[in-house]
């Protein structure tokens, strides 16, 4: 690639791969006394110049980071075009100022003007190029990403095969294995009335409550994987959760009060501490007694717990929005329905308008064509042509990023191109078989202000449920034919992407495998 004045040149372990260049005004010469080099596509005529040759066999890293160096010069471009517009739009202003009119002549005022339009005519000229490379670029980086899976990934197409499957992590390389062709998969067969929860499942750091719900003196009660339980605050002011059933009777303990960082059942006050141990029996002999109770955690102004039964992970992922943004809602509810169908729904983009027509989506147009781009092992992307980021994360985390211009309305074709974004955090914890607990945070990163105005938190949650509610009729629909025996992934299309990923994310769990086949065919829906 010829990025300026410095020349990167990429080769593939398996014999090397073509290396290509991004040509400037004055490379043409360069390329002449440099024969390798060959034109991807011309910054004054962008396109590319050599099509990426089917089934090529490339090195995966290095055939990705030759698309990422043109879309990086293509931002620089891109940048440089649009400061040359507001150096010229400051003439503009310059000239048209009334102090300016006092000292220069009608005439010359025009022939200012006239000039200045001229080039600011052709910096408009020159973003509209900047825009077509940027275009090409992504266009590539897709090719590309196809040219590599179709390659690699050749012999992945059955995921219950345990022996072929790749690495989760983003970072991990891919190793081709030749083996016999497999037969083509067409649909996830998830159907019939939910299985009870795997335990592999429960192995995990699970969001259950906000922070700012667990006051000093109140509870939170909650169910996980068809258990109760019930979360307050101990003496030292951390967190526990301990089951939600006294020993003694078997009486629901959230039915009673937080004292003094102990929480006393309401039928014989008997009193627990965070760590389920009764330190109190009022009106008989101590006893030692001891209820279950599960390792808490607070961080960054969520409650964790680890309902399994495998060590916990010393490390808690992050869920904070990113650098910019400021938190405006926190909302919890309680869903009849099971969570891998709302986890399915909430990565499913494609439906919203024609789901949403009088909420966000109100006035969408319906695109010819709807794509989710993604690394090839990712449980992460971006939409087409929707600019909308969004990811999968493990183990019931849905995180996105919305480019807007104003409420309800989309702007641009990525969110890079948008000046004010939402941030969206849906947590889908797993109650039971029927039932899910979502945690839902919104953030903006405009108008902090209105964080701060009277009953903001009421209209918010207005909105959430109604957007909500236009899902629920659908998902509850789906719901009741699945436990008819219907299948709910029977016939997956090229926009369920992400959707499939989750589903053999969480098959590759309850079958104990750490490592994760991503099949073209079924992603395809061919």
């Amino acid at each position: 690639m010829f990025w300026g004045e410095t020349v990167v040149q990429g080769v593939g372990r398996y014999g090397g791969i073509k290396v290509y260049a991004v040509l400037r005004d004055d490379s043409a010469d360069y390329l002449k006394d440099n024969g390798p080099w060959e034109a991807l596509f011309h910054v004054d005529d962008p396109g590319p110049r050599v099509p990426i040759e089917k089934g090529k066999f490339l090195d995966a890293k290095q055939a990705l980071d030759v698309v990422r160096f043109d879309i990086q010069y293509c931002d620089w471009r891109a940048r440089q075009d649009l400061l040359t517009i507001m150096v010229l739009h400051n003439k503009v202003v310059e000239v048209l100022n009334p102090l300016a009119r006092d000292f220069k002549s009608v005439g010359n005022l025009r022939k200012d003007l006239a000039g200045l339009q001229e080039d600011l005519a052709k910096a408009h000229n020159q973003l509209y190029l900047s825009e077509s490379r940027v275009s090409s670029a992504l266009d590539k980086l897709a090719q590309m990403e196809t040219v590599v899976n179709e390659r690699l990934l050749s012999d992945g197409s059955a995921f219950a095969a345990t022996a072929d499957c790749a690495s989760l992590d983003p970072s991990t390389s891919f190793t081709p294995r030749v083996g016999p062709k497999k037969t083509k998969r067409r649909s996830l067969n998830i159907s019939g009335p939910v299985k009870p929860y795997h335990s592999n499942l429960k192995n995990f750091w699970y969001p259950v409550a906000f922070s700012s719900d667990l006051k000093d003196d109140t509870m939170v009660p909650i169910d996980c994987f068809e258990e109760q339980w019930v979360i307050f605050r101990g003496k030292d002011k951390r967190p526990g959760c301990v089951q939600n059933t006294c020993a003694h009777r078997a009486c629901p303990l959230d039915l009673g009060s937080v004292n003094e960082g102990r929480i006393t059942c309401p039928y014989h006050g008997w009193e627990y501490s965070t760590d389920g141990k009764c330190e109190k029996m009022p009106s008989t002999k101590m006893l030692n007694v001891r209820i279950r109770a599960l390792p808490c955690f607070e961080q960054e102004g969520m409650v964790w717990i680890w309902p399994g039964d495998d060590t916990p992970t010393p490390t808690i992922p992050s869920l904070l929005p990113p650098s910019g943004f400021t938190i405006h809602a926190e909302i919890v509810m309680e869903l009849p329905v099971e969570h891998g169908l709302l986890l399915d729904n909430l990565l499913d983009l494609a439906h919203a308008p024609f789901t949403h027509t009088s909420t966000f989506a109100k006035g969408w147009k319906v695109p010819s064509f709807v794509k989710f781009l993604t690394p090839t092992s990712g449980l992460q992307g971006y939409w087409d042509p929707y600019p909308i980021d969004m990811e999968f994360r493990p183990p019931c985390m849905v995180l996105s990023t919305i480019g807007i211009s104003k409420p309800g309305k989309l702007e641009g074709k990525s969110t890079q191109q948008c000046s004010t974004h939402l941030h969206q955090l849906h947590i889908c914890l797993p109650s039971s078989r029927s039932k899910t607990r979502l945690l839902y945070r919104m953030s903006l990163d405009f108008a902090p202000w209105i964080k701060h105005i009277p009953f903001m938190h009421l209209l918010w949650s207005h909105f959430a449920e109604k957007v909500l509610n236009e899902d629920l009729r659908l998902v509850l629909g789906q719901q009741e034919r699945m436990n008819n025996g219907a299948n709910v992934w029977n016939w997956p299309v090229s926009y369920d992407k992400l959707g499939i990923r989750y589903r053999l994310w969480r098959d590759a769990v309850e079958r104990g495998v750490d490592r994760l086949p991503f099949s073209n065919q079924i992603e395809s829906g061919s």
